[in-house]
């Protein structure tokens, strides 16, 4: 069930490759969008050269959700202005959510009567439920590095009796 790991996930983060395998994005587009402020990392962001971005949980799920409104045709200017609603939005809203789209303007339906409503406009609509996005972030992060935000002892798969990362964590 979404939110179930909410709150060991607070205290982790991800770097910027474990982010862009799980949101499915090139880092060449991660480092745009926080360059430009469409989705920056709130864990921590770069100081310059040679420091780490570190991205949380919620970051990676809005990141996912940027790519679907992309690969549907969605423009950078309609994203922008939906993200920064979802920024406003609490984990347990977020998850909730279903994010439609008629292509031009980017629509927040918490209940089944704000999406027929839509539906009955007979446009084409999309829409992306933000609680599926949430179960496939979840996924697919426990099968990749993070890090403990207070340590940045790495954790592989929220595992953190996993062999390699206890060797990793030694030799730092």
């Amino acid at each position: 069930m979404p939110g179930e790991g909410e709150a060991a996930s607070e205290h982790i983060g991800y770097r910027g490759p474990t982010a862009c395998a799980a949101a499915g994005i090139t880092y060449r587009q991660l480092d745009y969008w926080a360059r430009t402020g469409l989705v920056e990392p709130s864990v921590r962001p770069a100081y310059g050269s040679g420091t780490q971005r570190l991205y949380s949980f919620r970051d990676v799920v809005v990141l996912k959700i940027v790519k679907r409104f992309l690969d549907t045709g969605v423009s950078l200017q309609n994203i922008r202005s939906a993200v920064q609603h979802l920024r406003q939005r609490g984990f347990r809203d977020l998850e909730l959510m279903t994010l439609m789209s008629d292509g031009a303007t980017v629509y927040e339906c918490t209940s089944p009567d704000e999406v027929h409503a839509l539906l009955q406009g007979g446009q084409g609509i999309f829409g992306i439920a933000v609680g599926v996005v949430w179960q496939d972030v979840e996924s697919a992060l426990s099968q990749l590095h993070g890090e403990r935000v207070d340590t940045g002892e790495a954790i592989v798969g929220h595992n953190t009796t996993d062999e390699l990362a206890r060797r990793r964590n030694r030799a730092v």
